[in-house]
């Protein structure tokens, strides 16, 4: 559908893959609707964050970026907040920033056609202000916001993907754990599951369409369940990730994110069966602390934890195995800290996300005592990342001399390297001649020749 004239939107992102995804239904939405995309505020008439809060500073970022750009109103712009930031704060958005008219949470994102008819409406009818003042008591403030313990699916008819060749899924929305630090059940409700029935059509839609790369996404990925069927016949998480493997034309499959209390032996029996499932496992451990795992409500132990890591670590084929580590949670000791140090050493990570312990709100977190002084978290932190690029550099060492299938995201011109990405989720460069020129999406063949601690170089097979 061509686009309106005066109907062009700005829209930027922060946080994980679930919010990029999120975005792609979001364009797609408001493309059909007769919006163009833009890539500049200065372009747009509606300016869009698509927004994180897991982590203050995400979520400060946001702000801040509002802040910057309210000079815009009088140039008859609208600005419009979404995903967990607006689900969290709801309408006190309109108190911290109020130039902002639309606020609107993940879930609610089918309604965005009604709600952009509505704030099309009210723009119309508005008469025009005289003055700052008059101008916000004018603005109309429309809200759509999740109701926590809908049943609804998260569905959207309409979905730009931006990635030709690679494409996202979302089989489950929200979260049931209550992790102590964790604002997520707060702003993405509880755990609701996709029919495996329409996660299977939509890979083989996107399959038809050429993509042969398809990621499955959720808060606690495998804690799916397959909604539809008759009872004993519905698919568990590692059956639908089989299927999805097995859809003609799909080369890779990946996965995040995983919880480990949901995170069985079956995953790995499935990764063993279908070669389409990619050799790399995220498994976010948080803390290498028994006492700190609990303070945390983690749900598991470090030995139930390590289990998981063994049936991998069995597995057929190597797997890349990576995680995610808070330092600084309250009351962490330095036993505690010495804990996960000594975690890296026993699993040998390939990569690891670390994070400084970031207060949320809502999360029971916020009555724990003991708070770690902030100089005194990014002091571990940098332990932490130092002790980790030394496991990287001795991983990645082993990979060369290897010959290693990679999907080709592009090129660097400046290095005049080509990008690739293997199995294992390593970035690898690499340099092939011009007779030999590989096709961005395809895959080749690469020797890796020398390592560094977070990529590989090497050079085409030919």
């Amino acid at each position: 559908m061509s686009a309106v004239p005066g109907k062009t939107f700005y829209l930027e992102t922060f946080g994980c893959q679930m919010n990029v995804h999120d975005s792609e239904k979001v364009i797609g939405t408001l493309v059909h609707e007769g919006y163009e995309q833009v890539q500049t505020v200065e372009q747009a008439d509606l300016i869009l964050y698509n927004t994180c809060s897991i982590r203050d500073k995400a979520e400060q970022k946001v702000f801040n970026r509002l802040n910057d750009y309210k000079k815009l109103l009088k140039q008859g712009k609208r600005f419009g907040v979404l995903g967990c930031v607006a689900q969290q704060e709801g309408e006190k958005i309109f108190e911290r920033a109020p130039h902002v008219s639309l606020v609107c949470g993940s879930a609610s994102y089918r309604n965005l056609p009604q709600m952009l008819a509505e704030l099309e409406n009210a723009q119309i009818e508005a008469p025009k202000p005289a003055g700052r003042k008059a101008e916000l008591a004018n603005l109309v403030r429309i809200t759509g916001l999740d109701d926590r313990e809908t049943d609804a699916c998260f569905e959207t008819e309409f979905t730009a993907r931006t990635n030709p060749h690679r494409g996202y899924i979302t089989i489950i929305e929200g979260c049931d754990k209550f992790c102590a630090y964790c604002v997520v059940p707060f702003t993405r409700g509880k755990e609701r599951s996709r029919t495996s029935d329409s996660v299977l059509a939509e890979a083989r839609q996107m399959a038809d369409l050429g993509y042969t790369e398809i990621q499955l996404l959720g808060q606690n990925v495998n804690s799916y369940k397959d909604p539809a069927g008759k009872p004993g016949g519905k698919k568990t998480f590692a059956e639908l990730l089989a299927s999805v493997g097995e859809v003609p034309g799909i080369r890779r499959v990946r996965f995040t994110t995983s919880h480990p209390r949901d995170f069985g032996r079956d995953i790995i029996d499935a990764i063993d069966a279908v070669p389409t499932l990619c050799d790399h496992v995220h498994l976010p451990v948080q803390s290498g602390s028994d006492r700190v795992l609990a303070a945390m409500q983690r749900l598991y132990t470090r030995d139930q934890y390590l289990e998981r890591i063994s049936w991998m670590k069995s597995a057929k084929r190597p797997l890349s195995i990576t995680s995610d580590i808070i330092v600084g949670f309250p009351g962490e000791t330095e036993q505690d800290f010495a804990d996960t140090l000594s975690l890296l050493d026993e699993v040998g990570y390939d990569a690891v996300f670390t994070f400084k312990y970031s207060p949320r709100p809502n999360t029971p977190s916020l009555a724990l005592e003991d708070a770690i002084p902030d100089q005194e978290k990014a002091r571990r932190l940098e332990v932490i990342m130092s002790h980790q690029k030394d496991i990287q550099i001795i991983r990645y060492k082993k990979y060369i001399g290897s010959e290693l299938e990679v999907m080709v995201e592009g090129k660097n011109e400046a290095r005049k390297q080509w990008i690739g990405r293997t199995s294992h989720n390593k970035t690898l460069n690499f340099a092939a001649p011009d007779s030999s020129v590989p096709q961005v999406g395809s895959y080749v063949k690469v020797r890796a020749t020398q390592s560094f601690p977070n990529s590989l170089l090497g050079e085409l097979v030919i």
